[in-house]
């Protein structure tokens, strides 16, 4: 087999840049080591910047978007007991993030990529890439007991954090930036009305706590817990009670329990992987970055990574097979992870309770948050990185 580009993982990341080189003339192939249904089952992430709609836009899927998700002007701060709203529409002229479910991205991306006959490989198994550094770039894998070979022009590594992309690079070629937090998230995905029409986030002495939802009726809720915690520990009640305690009287009246679809207890860290390109291999979303999920990056920073790939590819194919834009990626793509990454840190360390924090941290984080939401300037920053950054011009 042959094709121009071929895409390593079918999550959101690799299904949007195969979308988006189609449209743009440009033929791929995605290799994903495991089945469609394993992929639709990942429950993930559920805010989108306006970078992330525009490019699912310009591949052609964002109509159910549009008419499902729900568009959300604000956030709102709960601390010492209050909560506190950030207009972000007021803040940033306009602009907006949409509350759309990832496995709802993806599925939308599925559909599309079906609907096109694209070819996409499921239940690869040994995948393994070659010659990345040379002219032809090879992708070998095992289906169905007989080994394949897909030649290509290049390659781009979607496939996240524990993917083969990242582990093909040698070890002197890339520089790896991490940091583990003492703590994890534990989640409870309900068929339960929000408690709220915006997401809350709570800064409480029991730990941190999110409010968010997936649609009018599915809501998606966090609490902070020791980073050794076990999800076995939690019973759906408990996860209730827990939740309330961290609420004020509103919340607390309007919440809504019901069973768990879905608990699971995701540990938090910051990490970045530089460069992101050698040779013919591109590295994209997880593959070269994690953030922490409190400032909702991760799938928008995938999908910005994407953008710049789709581009680069373009003029690539386009201008005499010009690689000036491809000769950028890597810096352009780490320009605006850090901005997310510093962004990501600086509201994990705001809103969370460190074990050593004490009641001297506690005060100095209600400090800040009440000079957060009382300073216009303040309240821009915190809805300028928010609703996202755009992407920066070639």
């Amino acid at each position: 087999m042959r094709t121009q580009v071929a895409i390593i993982g079918a999550g959101p990341a690799g299904l949007l840049l195969g979308q988006l080189l189609h449209v743009a003339g440009i033929d791929n192939v995605i290799v994903e080591r495991q089945t469609g249904d394993y992929v639709l089952g990942r429950i993930r992430a559920g805010v989108l910047e306006q970078v992330t709609m525009d490019l699912l836009k310009k591949a052609g899927v964002d109509a159910r978007a549009h008419a499902e998700g729900l568009p959300h002007h604000g956030i709102e701060l709960l601390f010492q007991g209050q909560r506190h709203r950030i207009d972000m529409h007021a803040h940033t002229h306009g602009r907006q993030v949409m509350v759309y479910g990832q496995t709802e991205v993806t599925r939308d991306l599925m559909d599309a990529r079906a609907a096109a006959g694209l070819s996409t490989i499921y239940g690869a198994a040994n995948v393994s890439l070659h010659d990345f550094d040379g002219e032809r770039p090879r992708v070998r894998y095992e289906k169905d007991g007989t080994t394949h070979e897909l030649e290509c022009d290049f390659i781009a590594g979607c496939d996240g954090y524990h993917g083969v992309s990242r582990a093909s690079v040698p070890a002197g070629a890339v520089k790896l930036y991490e940091k583990i937090y003492p703590f994890g998230w534990l989640g409870m995905l309900a068929d339960v009305p929000p408690v709220s029409d915006e997401l809350i986030y709570c800064n409480t002495p029991r730990g941190f706590a999110l409010c968010s939802m997936r649609s009018r009726t599915r809501s998606r809720y966090y609490v902070q817990v020791p980073v050794e915690e076990k999800v076995e520990n939690w019973s759906d009640d408990a996860f209730w009670n827990e939740l309330r305690l961290r609420l004020d009287p509103e919340g607390r009246e309007r919440l809504v329990t019901g069973p768990a679809l879905e608990k699971s207890i995701a540990p938090l860290r910051s990490f970045v992987a530089e460069p992101m390109r050698f040779g013919r291999l591109f590295l994209a979303g997880d593959a070269a970055h994690i953030v922490p999920p409190t400032g909702a990056k991760g799938l928008n920073l995938a999908a910005s990574d994407v953008g710049y790939l789709y581009q680069a590819l373009e003029r690539y194919y386009g201008e005499q097979r010009s690689s000036a834009a491809l000769d950028r990626y890597s810096d352009l793509c780490l320009r605006r992870i850090w901005k997310a990454e510093r962004f990501s840190w600086w509201f994990t360390s705001l809103m969370h309770r460190f074990p050593d924090t004490g009641d001297f941290g506690q005060k100095i984080q209600e400090a800040e948050l009440d000079y957060l939401v009382h300073s216009p300037a303040a309240s821009t920053s915190l809805s300028e990185n928010y609703v996202g950054l755009p992407l920066e011009s070639f």
